[in-house]
This record gives structure tokens, sequence and C-alpha cells, in this order.
């Protein structure tokens, strides 16, 4: 462990590094993004639980932890490792080790005409230009000190566009695999996502630990939707129980682009998934969709927030999370609706299951509205594997262990079902088979001959 002061010394001289190495120092908006983004971060440091957003995640941890920022050639991978994360049907995959772009393990051969999937740095070196009309500008570093410090230490990513019209029928896969090392490291993936008018596209974030160690990866993803795009964003987060992430999902939405965001938590140690859409163009629409699901000592934070900006738009999140162990989950929802959003159309809804008398789950629904012409509907519950649908199930033959495994599908399939990309919700379905498995193990029934469970199996919380 470290102080704030050491922690502070220790990321002047690695931004002082980076400043040097750096192929884009000579970009002067870029340099001043940067700059004015790590004197924000060290002016107001890392969150705490006395800020509103943070009340229910203490990153002490992080802060105390003497990272150090990843170099070029901070870890090695092999084509062979990568082999258990490739996902069928994928029209590319670009893998960044260490935060850092491998075009030797990446593959690149299915993409349609003009559509780019590259590194943020190789763009840097090719065409700057389309980067600083994007780049940082729907960010708010003054309120996000994680964003200000991406954006300070940005030093690769993935830089992807759509063009007018294109419609990219195989996802885009984005693999970002971080090592283990006897150093903690930290990275920060910065990726840029450009899907012009009447496009459609899908892009699949994952994050994976080769092996076990402490390693911190702060990721900024922008996407920007142009009118009557139709885009959607997977995030996968699976790394080492000793990891450490943070990952911001920033949406920018033009008229009546739809935008669906699904997020899949199952690893890391302390995980915060921020996901942030702008409905800025009128007849917008975006689904906000997600699965945590925690076990052992891990603690899994999801905030969003939706803001309504012009008439006429939808919004949707569901967000579902199984808790077993002593880990802890926390969704934060916001829907606030500006004063010319009328006709806003927004609901929100999460629903949480507690495997053990350790689990715990925070869960905090809220709207903010300042328009008189809306539907807005919020709600939070929780509860536990019933003893009557486990009765049930093994009445007609099945193992108590299967049985188990059913009723958490069941529960986890209500987020994966929303999901259209067919390939990547396949992988996910097995994927989720393999880990519900070992999850119903070690479920405790909820037992219905206590009084004070009886009869309220759920409690309905908004």
């Amino acid at each position: 462990m470290i102080t704030a002061a050491q922690q502070l010394e220790s990321y002047l001289g690695s931004f002082s590094r980076l400043e040097k190495q750096a192929a884009w120092s000579g970009l002067s908006w870029w340099r001043k993004l940067r700059e004015d983004a790590f004197a924000r971060f060290t002016e107001v440091g890392f969150p705490t639980p006395h800020d509103e957003d943070w009340r229910f995640t203490n990153v002490s941890a992080i802060a105390q932890t003497p990272f150090q920022l990843a170099g070029k050639e901070s870890g090695r991978v092999s084509p062979e490792d990568l082999e258990r994360w490739r996902v069928p049907g994928a029209a590319c995959q670009l893998v960044f080790v260490n935060g850092r772009f491998s075009s030797e393990l990446s593959r690149t051969g299915k993409l349609p005409a003009g559509v780019t999937a590259s590194s943020l740095a190789e763009q840097f070196t090719k065409d700057p230009k389309v980067l600083e009309l994007h780049l940082g500008r729907y960010l708010d570093i003054r309120r996000d000190a994680f964003s200000a410090l991406n954006t300070a230490f940005t030093a690769d990513g993935a830089y992807v566009h759509i063009p007018k019209g294109v419609v990219a029928g195989d996802p885009i896969y984005l693999l970002f695999v971080s090592t283990g090392n006897n150093e903690p490291l930290m990275t920060h993936p910065r990726n840029l996502i450009v899907a012009e008018e009447e496009s459609q596209a899908s892009m699949v974030e994952d994050y994976v630990s080769l092996n076990a160690g402490a390693a911190f990866c702060n990721t900024v993803t922008e996407l920007v939707a142009g009118d009557s795009s139709v885009i959607s964003h997977y995030m996968i987060e699976r790394e080492d129980p000793q990891a450490f992430n943070v990952s911001t999902l920033r949406i920018q939405q033009g008229r009546s682009a739809n935008v669906a965001s699904h997020s899949v938590l199952l690893g890391g140690g302390l995980v915060r998934n921020n996901v942030h859409p702008v409905l800025a163009g009128e007849g917008a629409e975006c689904l906000i969709n997600g699965l945590f699901i925690g076990n052992g000592r891990q603690h899994l934070d999801n905030y969003m927030l939706v803001e309504h900006a012009s008439p006429h738009c939808d919004s949707r999140q569901f967000y579902n999370g199984i808790l077993d162990g002593r880990a802890r989950g926390v969704f934060h929802g916001r829907i606030v609706v500006h004063k010319d959003a009328q006709k806003t159309d927004a609901k929100q809804t999460n629903r949480n299951l507690l495997l053990s008398d350790d689990a715990q789950i925070d869960t905090k629904p809220q709207l903010e509205i300042y328009a008189d012409d809306v539907k807005c509907t919020h709600g939070a519950t929780i509860g536990q594997i019933e003893e009557n649908a486990l009765f049930y199930l093994r009445s007609r033959g099945i193992d108590e262990v299967s049985a188990r495994k059913l009723l958490l599908l069941a529960f986890a399939n209500e987020c994966l079902d929303r999901m259209k990309q067919d390939s990547v919700r396949t992988y996910l379905e097995a994927l989720m088979n393999r880990h519900l498995f070992q999850v119903a193990n070690s479920v405790p029934v909820a037992r219905t001959d206590r009084g004070e469970d009886q009869g309220r199996n759920w409690e309905e919380l908004g």
C-alpha cells in the first residue's frame, strides 16, 4: 500500500514519460485535452463513498495499490492462449494485450467495404482530424475522475468507423487481455466508435485475464450513433478475482438512432460499470440491459445515467443480479428528463437474487423529471430461489443441482433474450451455462418455514 502523495508522484512520472513516448504528442488539441484531464484528476483525486455517485463503492484499494503504467512490452501472449476466447461468427477480432494493440494476434478479415476497425494509436498517425471531431467531446472529465484519468493516460485502444448506410452484420470483437504480472499494472484503453447515419453494427468488448495477479483496467468507450443508425454494444467482464475494472460507456445518439447496451459481469474483484447514453436527437431509442453474477468477495457496481435531451425518445433499463457468498452488488440507475424532452417514455427495472445470507445488494432507482408530459416508471426487487419452485422441479425427477441451475438460467435468460445478435447471444448462453453450474452447486435454498420469509420471497422496493 502507498500514500496518496506517493501515488500522485508515481502518476506524474508516468504521465511525463507517456507524453514523451506517444506518437501523437505533437497534436496540440490532444495534448491540451490530456493536460487538462490530468490537472483535473490531481485536483479531485479518486472518488470516495462521500460522493453520492460512489456511496456504495470504496475504491481505496485502487488508490493505495502502486500500479505501474503498462508499457508496450509488458506481457507475452501466444495465439494458442486466445483460442478459449475466440467468438464464432465475428467479423474481426482486435486483440489488446495490457491495453496495447497486437497486430500479430488480431484477425481482420471479414469487414464490409468501407468499415474501419483498427488501433486508435494507428489512427492518430493516419488521420487525427477525424478523432479531433469526437474524442473527448462528450465526456465530462470534471465530474468523472476515472474518465479524466483515462484521458490523461490513453496510450491505445480501438477505433471503429461505420460509414453512412453500411450494414455490418457480423459483430466486431475487441478482446482486452490482462497478462497478470508480479508487478501490479494499470491500463487505460480508449475506444472510439463512430456509426454514421443509417448504419448498422454490433460491437463486443471482452475483458479477460491470462494469469492471476493484481491489475487495474480503466476503459472509456465513446459511441457516436448517427441519425437513424442501429447499434448494439456488448461488454463482457470475466477477469481474475484480483483484477480491478472500471468501464465507462458514453453514448451520443442522433435523431431516431437506436442503441442497445448489453453488459455481462462475471469476473473481477472490484468492478464499476458506467453506462451513460444521451438521447440528443428527437425520436431516439435506447435499451440498457445487463446481468451481473458475483460470488466470493466480488464487488460489482452498475451505474446507469440515461439523459433524455429531446422530445419523443424512449429508453428501457433492465438489470438482473445474482449474488452468492459474500459478494456485493450495486445498481444505481438514474433517468434524467430535461425540460424540452416532452413525450419521453422511460422505464427502469432492477431484479436481484441473493443466494446466501451474506450476499448484499444496494439498489437505487432514481428519476429526475423536468418536463411535464412524460411517462416514466422505475422499480427494484430482491429475492431468493423459492423452495416451492425447486420442489416442483425435483418432483419431476430433476436432481437438486440441475433444478437450481434451471431456475438461475431462467432468471439470467431474461437478459440474454433481449440480445438480438445471434452469434453473441449463443456464445453468452454457453458461457452462462458453465458459470451457473458452478453457482448452482453451492446455492442454499430459501426456507419458507421461517415466518418472516413466508409470502414475501420478493421484496418490492420501488
